[in-house]
């Protein structure tokens, strides 16, 4: 008789801002089922509910904060421990922490309000939701924090710690960036798109980004694009069989413009599309895709051509 492991249970919790979102959305990549704020007093009805055969060990997913109807701290161990001691489920619990300072930064940045501080200032309700989850956190078996990680950062530790190590496809990432706002950490390969002619200096689509049909356009008029992209996609595709025999569990490849947000994230997605034609999961990150454009990060604009017709002085 062949023993099934237990189906796997993972609630992910945590500081609002500390990437709960980002986790989720890589472990629906890795071919989790995942379900975001759910009202605590359904989760037992989530878990009881039927399910095929075919995907009856799917590893499950529950994002439950401060947000979530009916969240109380107390009880939520409660139903974890509830939850054990009926077995039938591997049940574990990630907390997401992060630094005071830094989710300050954060939600400065977006411009969202904290769910526990709509009309006060950030800090008082980050403060408040700390006090009220120490518990969570002190039960929690696994614990990231956030404070020094980039998006790309957390996809990688939350790849590691709960990607499935029997599959032999490595784990791969693809990433767009602007060089202006820095080098990604951890990049096996990058790639430098600054070749292919810049939209930023058309006013028309300096707005847009790479994932816009006008700037695409655009990016693939140059008379370059093709065929050195399609060799790009080549050379991945080719070396990705060669990572798996060395054994490597984790690829990521970075495609980087100056700024981040045209030429970098055109050619990220479409080497994405590519690499999920072939049979691969990619997960694909936009890292600067919402920053603002600034002349300042482009450089020089392109020396202007002279007009149909004109003759050069």
């Amino acid at each position: 008789m062949t023993d099934h492991p237990e189906p796997r249970l993972l609630l992910v919790t945590g500081l609002s801002g500390a990437g709960k979102s980002t986790v989720l959305k890589v472990l629906e990549d890795l071919g989790w089922e995942v379900v975001d704020n759910l009202p605590l007093a359904l989760l037992d009805a989530l878990i009881d509910a039927p399910v095929k055969s075919s995907e009856a060990a799917r590893p499950l997913a529950v994002g439950i904060d401060s947000r979530s109807r009916g969240f109380k701290p107390a009880a939520l161990v409660r139903q974890i421990k509830a939850l054990r001691d009926a077995g039938g489920r591997d049940v574990q619990t990630l907390f997401l922490d992060c630094a005071g300072a830094e989710l300050e930064r954060r939600f400065s940045e977006t411009r969202r309000r904290h769910p526990l501080a709509e009309d006060r200032p950030a800090a008082d309700g980050i403060a408040r939701e700390r006090e009220m989850m120490e518990s969570l956190r002190r039960w929690a078996e696994h614990v990231i924090d956030s404070t020094n990680y980039s998006s790309n950062d957390l996809q990688q530790e939350v790849r590691q710690r709960f990607g499935d190590s029997s599959h032999d496809e490595p784990a791969l990432n693809i990433l767009s960036f602007g060089f202006a706002r820095g080098l990604p950490r951890n990049a096996d390969l990058v790639f430098d798109m600054r070749y292919l002619r810049n939209p930023h200096w058309d006013a028309a689509l300096r707005p847009g980004t790479g994932l816009d049909a006008d700037v695409a356009a655009y990016i693939v008029a140059d008379p370059a694009y093709e065929a050195t992209v399609a060799q790009i996609e080549a050379l991945i595709l080719a070396l990705l069989p060669r990572y798996r025999a060395e054994g490597k569990s984790y690829v990521t490849v970075a495609f980087g413009c100056t700024g981040g947000r045209h030429r970098s994230v055109h050619v990220a997605d479409r080497v994405t599309r590519t690499l999920r034609e072939a049979g691969h999961r990619p997960t694909l990150t936009h890292r600067n895709l919402d920053s603002a454009p600034q002349d300042g990060l482009e450089g020089r604009p392109p020396p202007a051509s002279p007009a149909s017709g004109d003759e050069q002085a």
